[in-house]
């Protein structure tokens, strides 16, 4: 019963890795592909670890594990923001949509 835990854990962790890989690619600027990574790669690599944890047990590694995990929660979304304020204090322009 663990297992189907962790598989559905990584499961819903590879989804959410692989939506911040396409709204990379789909989107149309900068700044919005910078949202696409920073949301859902965050949320994506934190259910993958937790689901790596529940899989392995709770042992060393997996406090490890844990730990790169809230490093991921604090430290993504801060540079994700550090990054797009430097770009907008750089002077590249957010997308607009063009009148016809």
């Amino acid at each position: 019963m663990v297992n189907y835990i962790a598989i559905i854990f990584i499961l819903f962790g590879f989804f959410f890795v692989s939506v911040a890989a396409i709204g990379v690619l789909r989107l149309p600027d900068f700044y919005t592909r910078m949202h696409a990574s920073g949301k859902s790669e965050t949320l994506g690599v934190m259910l993958t670890l937790i689901g790596f944890v529940i899989y392995n047990g709770f042992n060393l590694v997996s406090l490890k594990m844990m730990l790169v995990s809230a490093f991921i929660l604090l430290g993504n979304p801060i540079g994700t923001h550090a990054i797009s304020r430097a770009a907008f204090y750089s002077g590249l322009e957010p997308w607009r949509k063009k009148d016809n």
